[in-house]
């Protein structure tokens, strides 16, 4: 059976934050990073940092702001079932409080950021 490391970060940032702790580590990769990137932009966390332990254990530590910078965390497009939208029908989160995160030709973008450069994409994720 596949994992789906995205699924997993989002898992290992929510249980965290559940949890009370003011930072999380998970397995790093480009995605991720982006992914990250993206939150810090969006202002849902302080800071994050990849960290190399060795050459084979690369780490991404994530620093949050506070317990409530983060409400909800969900997974949209699966490995199963791929989302892509066009930059007009980006879905709403939580009647725009909230933001999507997706995978396009120029990168990881937000929905906002997406809509401005008028480019569609994989909706990985939403946050509120």
């Amino acid at each position: 059976m596949m994992t789906d490391p995205v699924a997993d970060m989002l898992t290992r940032i929510r249980n965290a934050l559940s949890a009370s702790h003011d930072r999380v580590e998970f397995p790093a990769s480009k995605l991720k990073a982006g992914i990250c990137k993206v939150l810090k932009e969006e202002g849902y966390i302080k800071s994050f940092k990849i960290i190399a332990k060795s050459q084979s254990d690369v780490k991404i530590r994530v620093l949050f702001k506070d317990k409530k910078s983060i409400v909800g965390l969900q997974r949209f497009s699966k490995p199963g079932l791929r989302q892509y939208r066009g930059y007009e029908d980006f879905p709403r989160v939580l009647s725009g409080l909230g933001v999507s995160i997706l995978s396009t030709s120029k990168g990881i973008l937000s929905s906002k950021a997406a809509k401005k450069a008028k480019v569609g994409g994989e909706i990985l994720c939403n946050v509120w």
